[in-house]
């Protein structure tokens, strides 16, 4: 198979993954701290084995700066986690996850405070799409369309989830000197040091299926999806990256209807469509245009 059609079979395998992860959070039955505690511990096993096997800490110099950064942006990703899987029992899987990927809108946010990057027209238009999608998905809380126990309160922590996400994001665009796969080594072992306090180990089910739940997690969620991803990164283009991307939140809405019963109302639908039409046109630098419905493609260039 020749490297781009691999890497894109590998970025197919790491969104599917990806898209998953909620139902297996769920069936662990373990609150989301704890997820996220055996999530980083299987996790970080997995990425030493990775980095072990590539001779990444042979090859690779780590300054005091560095580790910082690195260590501030596992904190934010640990946050990340813990929101977003708290966010599926108060909205759902589908509707968190769909909600969670508003993250492009507050990395640029981010981007325009700390970085002094523009804002321009187009990226105003595809945030305030965005924003409509928004609120026709709390619109459907008062359409007898939600389904979790606080539906408000899920939207809520699946944005925060979204902002920490970004957080991350953004301290790893400035450690592109560093392998990908150490930079996630790190950042488990950090999550497992944050969140031990706040885990009673002895209290887990011993019970074999809560345990594969969360291996599972742990193991092909984290360490088998961010080596697909990291590899398929480096064979595909970004435009190709950021496409195949929105498989995610298309598997997980199908996962949560399927394993679930959690179809989306029209309102829902409607709301997800434009969060995840704002997010890709905000990926791929769409613009729309001036006059008609019409988008266009004003730019090769995409961020990610």
């Amino acid at each position: 198979m020749k490297p781009h059609a691999r890497g894109a079979v590998e970025m197919i395998l790491a969104m599917m993954i990806s898209g998953t992860v909620g139902w297996f959070v769920v069936m662990s039955g373990q609150t989301p701290q704890a997820v996220v505690f055996w999530r980083c511990l299987f996790g970080a096993l997995a990425m030493l084995v990775a980095c072990l096997t590539l001779g990444i800490f042979r090859r690779s110099r780590l300054d005091l700066r560095q580790f910082a950064l690195v260590c501030l942006g596992g904190a934010a990703l640990m946050l990340n986690w813990v929101l977003l899987f708290s966010a599926y029992s108060y909205s759902s899987v589908a509707i968190a996850t769909v909600i969670y990927h508003v993250q492009p809108f507050m990395l640029v946010g981010l981007g325009v405070v700390f970085f002094a990057e523009r804002l321009n027209a187009a990226k105003v238009g595809w945030l305030l799409l965005a924003f409509a999608g928004l609120v026709l998905i709390v619109v459907a809380k008062h359409g007898g369309q939600a389904v979790g126990s606080d539906y408000l309160v899920g939207i809520c922590l699946a944005l925060a989830s979204a902002f920490f996400y970004a957080v991350a994001a953004a301290i790893t665009k400035r450690l592109k000197a560093l392998p990908a796969h150490l930079i996630v080594l790190i950042q488990m072992v950090v999550g497992v040091v944050l969140l031990a306090p706040f885990v009673d180990v002895s209290t887990v089910d011993i019970a074999v299926d809560t345990w594969t739940y969360l291996v599972i997690i742990g193991v092909v969620h984290t360490g088998v999806m961010s080596t697909l991803l990291y590899s398929a990164i480096q064979k595909i283009p970004t435009g190709l990256v950021g496409a195949l991307s929105y498989i995610y939140p298309i598997v997980a809405i199908l996962v949560d209807w399927i394993a679930f019963g959690h179809p989306l109302g029209i309102l829902q639908m409607a709301g997800a469509a434009a969060i995840l039409l704002a997010a890709a046109g905000m990926n791929f630098g769409w613009t729309m245009a001036r006059h008609g419905a019409g988008l266009s493609n004003s730019s090769s260039k995409q961020g990610s």
